[in-house]
């Protein structure tokens, strides 16, 4: 005669065993990708040099490249679907895509509704300002004063930071991420905080404008890409992928045409 505890204990393991037995019958991303021969990553395609859409509607920077040979991998072509910072998580969870990409951050928030991806990059926040100020702005303390004119971008960890930590600095939410910058460099504002990889970019495209202790970021933060939820079988694909392309010296290659 089974003890409550024996029972207990092979009750658990029925339940164990049917939610394996469901993800094994619950077909894949990776299985539709591969029968499809379409990956489809959405992107805000605004953020350089992870991923930005140029003029011509070309989509190019790291992210994008490295989305070029995850596909390759799968067998299958890329095909970027936009979006914004603020649609990209919903996007993802409503089956518009198959992966996120383009210099996302992980956040908790984020892994509730989605997988991430293994981090393939650290990349912590950085503040940009012209550069007669750097010395100025050298914490945050520093940056979180009255008088101080702050602004972040829509959506993302950007405004998230800035909401979480100003709370003497006037804070603008400027809806454009490609002309953010400019708002500092015309002294319409006085300081951006944003990802470091981004900060070293935009201090060489816009003479003026100077990172501050990219090296030291103020938060810690890691880059990753968006699968959904529940996936396994996705995301065992994409670490795997992603694991050689930097043991091969791919992902090196592909960081260093975009940052240096």
């Amino acid at each position: 005669m089974k003890t409550s505890l024996q029972k207990t204990a092979a009750a658990l393991a029925l339940t164990i065993g049917s939610a394996i037995c469901a993800q094994a019958q619950t077909p894949s991303t990776l299985d539709a990708v591969m029968q499809t021969g379409v990956l489809r990553a959405c992107t805000p395609g605004d953020y350089k040099p992870f991923s930005f859409q140029r003029a011509d509607g070309v989509f190019e920077g790291i992210d994008a490249d490295l989305a070029q040979s995850l596909a390759k991998a799968l067998g299958a072509k890329v095909e970027f679907v936009k979006t914004s910072w603020a649609n990209l998580l919903p996007d993802l969870v409503a089956g518009k895509c198959d992966i996120g990409v383009g210099g996302i951050s992980v956040t908790t928030d984020r892994q509730k509704k989605a997988f991430f991806s293994t981090a393939y990059m650290v990349n912590g926040k950085t503040p940009i300002v012209r550069c007669a100020d750097v010395a100025k702005f050298q914490t945050l303390a520093d940056i979180d004063k009255p008088g101080v004119r702050a602004v972040a971008n829509p959506g993302g960890s950007n405004e998230k930071f800035a909401k979480a930590n100003y709370k003497q600095a006037t804070l603008t939410i400027h809806p454009e991420n490609l002309t953010i910058f400019d708002e500092v460099l015309q002294g319409r504002a006085d300081v951006f905080v944003t990802e470091a990889a981004e900060a070293l970019v935009q201090q060489k495209l816009k003479p003026g404008l100077c990172a501050v202790n990219p090296d030291k970021p103020l938060q810690y933060g890691e880059m990753a890409y968006l699968l959904p939820r529940g996936d396994v079988a996705m995301k065992a694909f994409v670490d795997q992928w992603l694991h050689l392309a930097q043991a091969t010296g791919e992902y090196k290659a592909t960081t260093d045409k975009w940052l240096h």
